[in-house]
């Protein structure tokens, strides 16, 4: 039940661990690891009948609980530690890899958990069943059923986790290989640990490596980051002097531009990549296949092309809307959300997935093009501008706004210099 990262396979281990294990293989630098494969997750549940639960909001929290509280069997306790032991008892990541988690047709980017600094055998097994239990979190369902997928069952839901060494990133951040031979690398880096890019909460620099060795890149003020402190994991005001300083070096990204090509060779595709930086060496932490291309960023314009009412970020999600706005600072305004609004807050990370089956559009503060929030988005065809600073202030609730993902624009009756 305990599978070898370097040995995995999508049919026993899930999509995810599938492609790491293909990487390993191929030479490439991905950490240490190994899989508890769906064998572990079928046996804990066997006897669960998760075909009774109708699909209501109780039935699932129930279920849930259930799965999350399923002791593991003590022979996959033992074999967690000896494979623990032979990774040297380091902290640990532990992530999904879900059946139908990122294929060509979906990614799930973001839909169930993953955990950063986990040790310990005890800890590594709650983090394993937590993400079982995610199978049927109401952001797993919401993303389902907006890719056509709300009908399958759950006692057909099967997850392998996948349990890493845990790497205490300088520089980490997400690539976007070509999707052909008139395009190019697209790349967004941070400082310390990736989920500060991929969850939004940071606008990232963001750097376009051209087929021809061409490099643009439009630096960011990147104000936190989130680094690994003992067993926690803080986020950290970034030095005034270092918030745009470029996270990494014309060199580094035609590096990462070339590492990424051998990837998507490997893999026999354009590829969504998650990498990180540590002690000057780069790792590759995730691949999936890119299910919908980002716009791209337009070239600078003169200040007289962009109207005073129109405020500009980064274009995340093509397509134009028109609706009104609906300011959501957190999860207590889910429930001020209509049909038809557009949000508009400070980031949406992945648990605000059953909003983005309503919203018209998005509107973010920070964020990057390659974040889960904007992956998703682009999924569901909803428009989306990443990076307005202050737009929650500067926009009102119910004003009629126009929000252009192609052009990263959004344009408002009301909009203050706030």
């Amino acid at each position: 039940m305990i599978i070898p990262l370097r040995e995995a396979a999508a049919d026993t281990c899930g999509g995810k661990a599938g492609t790491l294990g293909a990487l390993l293989r191929a030479g490439l630098p991905v950490p240490d690891g190994f899989v508890v494969s769906y064998a572990a997750y079928l046996a804990a549940v066997r006897d669960l009948d998760l075909g009774r639960f109708a699909g209501e909001p109780d039935d699932l929290a129930a279920a849930r609980q259930a799965i999350a509280a399923r002791p593991l069997d003590a022979t996959v306790i033992d074999a967690l530690g000896r494979a623990l032991d032979e990774l040297g008892d380091p902290p640990v990541a532990v992530r999904s890899s879900a059946a139908n988690e990122d294929t060509g047709q979906a990614s799930a980017a973001g839909q169930h958990e993953s955990f950063l600094a986990v040790r310990g055998v005890s800890e590594v097994a709650e983090a394993v069943r937590a993400c079982w239990a995610s199978l049927l979190s109401p952001r797993a369902i919401a993303y389902r059923g907006a890719s056509g997928r709300d009908d399958q069952p759950s006692a057909d839901l099967v997850m392998a986790v996948i349990v890493q060494r845990h790497l205490d990133a300088e520089v980490s951040g997400v690539m976007f290989t070509p999707a052909g031979p008139d395009n190019a690398t697209e790349i967004e880096a941070s400082w310390g640990l990736g989920p500060s890019v991929v969850g939004g909460t940071v606008t990232p620099d963001a750097y376009r490596v051209a087929e021809d060795g061409t490099l643009t890149r439009t630096i960011a003020d990147k104000r936190t980051r989130l680094d690994r402190r003992g067993a926690q994991l803080v986020v950290r005001d970034v030095p005034t002097g270092a918030r745009r300083r470029p996270a990494i070096d014309d060199a580094t990204a035609t590096q990462l531009a070339e590492l990424g090509k051998q990837i998507a060779t490997v893999l026999g595709g354009p590829q969504d990549i998650e990498w990180a930086i540590v002690g000057g060496r780069t790792w590759v932490l995730q691949a999936r296949p890119i299910t919908a291309a980002p716009p791209r960023r337009p070239l600078p314009s003169g200040a007289s092309a962009v109207p005073a009412a129109t405020l500009t970020g980064t274009p995340g999600s093509h397509g134009s809307v028109t609706g009104p706005a609906r300011i959501v600072r957190g999860p207590g305004d889910f429930a001020r959300v209509h049909p038809g609004d557009i949000l508009v807050c400070p980031f949406t990370d992945p648990a605000w997935t059953p909003l983005l089956r309503i919203a018209a559009g998005v509107v973010t503060e920070t964020g990057g093009v390659l974040s889960h929030a904007a992956i998703v988005a682009r999924e569901h065809a909803i428009p989306a501008v990443l990076g307005i600073a202050n737009a929650t202030r500067r926009l009102h609730d119910d004003t009629l706004i126009t929000v252009d993902g192609t052009t990263g624009t959004v344009t408002a009756a009301e909009a203050t210099d706030a």
